[in-house]
This record gives structure tokens, sequence and C-alpha cells, in this order.
């Protein structure tokens, strides 16, 4: 990725703190986000390698599952990684371009998520409340569709803030006061008034997150008043029971990412190390849930997985 740098002709890395307050702690604090990462690879991993290799899941919402999967893998590792060399080694420098290539990726994902996320609360919909038109309405194709205008939104969305973000003069040291190169701290270190970039993110974020999210709602709202007159009880709680796992996760990402850009913003309103974390917790926490609400607990992934490590054991024994 070509990052235009008209005003940094000789571009210095910046140094990531990590949690700020709690650098003496960093060793202990590395655990859980390490367990978090190797839960978030495994879990993912093992939902895509079942949706890939198994021709019964090649169904679009087991697609969106697979999508949702991919998206957690680069996000996770564009992040923790990164992280874990901070906590553990010590090594705090990253390249100026590298910086705002991480923020890129970051950024534009978690985008890219809440757009997938919108398509696999309207694939249920559309499979609860209008089950006859289903296989009509939403096909594979129309899946991959849905998941590559999800990529160029939120890409278009980031190019911009890019663009805002490295024209701008670094001249307030290189210290990031954060685990990773988050835009507004990132931007808090230039000389030129970062306003506009702020203006822009909050402009973006706030429309997207909100058509998103109210889609969502209303999606799982009209969900619910189905389920609520399925004559069976138990097939009721159970509908209810994945229901309200889906809405928790969903719950994370977006009210997660709404605090972490919005303290970020108001950084009076809660001290450094806890926004430091909010935005951590983040980027690692729904990466490590999704493939347990969304893959995992489906019979026919479960099956899946069940039948891949099967597979795999035979390998092995031959």
């Amino acid at each position: 990725m070509s990052i235009p740098n008209r005003s940094n002709t000789n571009p210095q890395p910046f140094l990531l703190t990590g949690i700020p307050d709690l650098e003496a702690l960093h060793v202990w604090i590395s655990i859980p986000f390490c367990i978090t990462y190797i839960m978030a690879l495994l879990g993912n991993s093992l939902v895509l390698l079942a949706v890939s290799l198994d021709r019964i899941l090649h169904k679009p919402m087991y697609y969106f599952i697979a999508m949702l999967a991919i998206i957690d893998l680069i996000c996770s590792t564009a992040v923790v990684p990164r992280m874990l060399g901070v906590f553990w080694l010590g090594s705090r420098e990253i390249g100026f371009e590298a910086c705002f290539i991480q923020m890129f990726f970051i950024h534009t994902f978690t985008a890219v998520e809440s757009g997938v996320l919108l398509a696999m609360s309207l694939d249920r919909y559309v499979a609860v409340c209008s089950p006859l038109r289903y296989s009509a309405l939403v096909t594979g194709a129309r899946a991959a569709q849905m998941g590559l205008l999800s990529l160029a939104r939120g890409a278009a969305a980031m190019a911009p803030l890019m663009c805002l973000l490295t024209r701008l003069p670094y001249c307030r040291g290189r210290v990031v006061p954060h685990s990773y190169c988050e835009h507004m701290a990132v931007a808090g270190l230039a000389c030129a008034d970062p306003a506009p970039g702020h203006r822009y993110s909050l402009a973006m974020a706030t429309p997207l997150v909100g058509t998103d999210s109210a889609l969502i709602t209303f999606s799982y709202s009209m969900i619910l008043r189905a389920v609520g007159r399925l004559p069976s009880q138990e097939a009721r709680v159970k509908a209810l029971t994945t229901c309200g796992s889906h809405v928790f996760v969903i719950l994370i990402f977006y009210v997660g990412g709404l605090l972490s850009m919005y303290l970020q913003m108001f950084p009076f309103v809660l001290a450094p190390l806890i926004q430091v974390l909010v935005a951590d917790l983040y980027l690692t926490v729904p990466p490590m849930l999704n493939p347990l609400i969304y893959g995992i607990k489906v019979k026919q992934i479960q099956e899946g997985i069940l039948k891949l490590l099967g597979q795999l054991a035979g390998l092995r024994l031959t």
C-alpha cells in the first residue's frame, strides 16, 4: 500500500508505549491477551477450514460466518503480535509507514465487520420471517456481493482519513500513548491542527455505525417477534438463547468501538490506561467470541469441525 506523505520527507518511526502507567505490569497483562489471540486463531481457523472443506456448508449462512472468521483473523493479527512485542520484548518502535498501514487495516476491517454483521442479521431475518423466499432472495452470489460491498465501503471510508493523517507534520515527539497505532493517538502528535481528521472520523463512523446498528436492531426485533409465535416452548427458548448470544457479541463490538472512539476524542473523561484497555479489549475479545457464538455453536459447523479433526487424526495414524 502506497502512502502519500508530502509533509514528512524523512519520516521517523513511532514508539508505542503499550498501556500507559502500567509498564511494570506489561508481562502479566500480556498473558490474557496472548490466550485470547491463540483462542481467536484456533477458533476462526477451525471454522474457516470446516466451511471451506465441507461441501454441506457451502451455503450463504456459512459463507457469512467464514467472512467473519477471515475478518477476525486479520484484525487480531494486525494488533496482537505487535502488542505482545511491546509487552514481552520492549519492541516499541514501529516504522512511519508500518504505523499507518496497521491503522488502515484495523479501522478498515472493523468497518467491514460491521457490514458483515449487518448482512448476517438480514440473512437470519429472511430465513426466519420469509423462509419460503429465502433460497430465492439469499444466494451464494449475493452473499459474496454483500461481502465485497462491505470491504469496498470500509476501504472507501478509511482512504480519505489516511490521506488527512499522513499529510500532517509530526513534530510533537514520536511516542504514541497506545498499544497500537490508534488514529487519534497518532494524530495527537501532529504539530498541525488534527481537527479535520477528527471531524471526518466522527462524520464517517457515526452514520455508518448508526445505520448498521439500527438495521441489526430491526432485524433481531422482527426475529424475536417471529420466535414469540412459535408453538413449542423448547423451540422458543433455544431461539431466544441463540439470539441473545448474538446480541451480546454485537453489543460488545459496537459499544466497545464507540467507547474507544469517543474516549479518545474526550480524553478528560477517564484515565489514559482505561482508554487504552477499552480499545485493546474491543479489538481482541470479539475475534475470540465470534467463532464460539456464530460458528462452533452451530450444529452443522460442529459436525464439520469434528469431521475435519477426524480426518486429521486418521492421517496421523496412517
